[in-house]
C-alpha cells in the first residue's frame, strides 16, 4: 500500500554511514513516502563514510516538525556533529513529544541521547555507545532492531532490513 502526502526527515552531514541513509530512503521512497534529507546547508553535497555522496534537499534549520510523520537518523560519524546543532536537538525533541516516529541506528543514538529523549526506553545501537546510552537512561539490549512506542532502533548496516520493517510498522500503526 503506498502513503500519499506523508514526509519522512532525514538528517545528513559529513561522514554519515551510507548504507543507514541510502537503504531507509530507497524503502521508504518505494512504501510511497517523501523523504527530505536535510543536512547543515541545503543544496550540499556531503560524503559518507565509504565515499557515496548525498545532496540536500534542504536546510536543517528550514524543517518544522509538523510537515513530517517521522524523523530517521542514519548513523556514522555525522550525528557526533549534529548533535551539536540546537535545531537538530529540538526537532528531535519535537518529533518525541508529539508521539511521532524517532528511529535511530549504529551512532545515530547520540542525537536522542543529546535531545534528552531516551530515559525510560529500550533500544539498542552499536556496542560503540551502549554506555552513552545506558548513562542517559535507556534500557539497552543487543537485538537487531526495538520498538519501544514511537522509536525503533537498530545497532548496524546488517539490521537494516529489521529496522526498516519496524518503521514502516511504526508508521502504520
Amino acid at each position: 500500500m503506498k502513503i500519499k502526502g506523508k514526509n519522512i526527515l532525514m538528517f545528513v552531514d559529513h561522514i554519515y554511514e551510507d548504507l543507514e541513509l541510502l537503504y531507509p530512503r530507497y524503502r521508504l521512497i518505494e512504501e510511497g513516502y517523501c523523504v527530505v534529507v536535510a543536512g547543515p546547508k541545503a543544496g550540499e553535497i556531503y560524503k559518507g563514510k565509504h565515499g557515496y555522496p548525498c545532496k540536500s534537499d534542504a536546510a536543517i534549520a528550514d524543517m518544522q516538525e509538523a510537515n513530517f510523520a517521522g524523523l530517521v537518523i542514519p548513523g556514522g560519524f555525522a550525528p557526533d556533529q549534529l548533535r551539536r546543532d540546537p535545531k537538530v536537538l529540538e526537532l528531535t525533541r519535537q518529533f518525541h513529544e508529539s508521539g511521532k516516529l524517532v528511529a535511530h541506528i549504529c551512532h545515530a543514538g547520540w542525537i536522542p541521547i543529546s535531545a534528552k529523549i531516551v530515559k525510560g526506553f529500550k533500544c539498542t545501537s552499536t556496542p560503540g555507545i551502549k554506555d552513552d546510552l545506558i548513562n542517559a537512561g535507556a534500557i539497552w539490549v543487543d537485538e537487531p532492531v526495538v520498538i519501544d512506542r514511537n522509536q525503533v532502533t537498530s545497532r548496524k548496516p546488517d539490521d537494516l532490513p529489521y529496522f526498516c520493517q519496524a518503521i514502516i510498522k511504526v508508521l502504520n500503526a
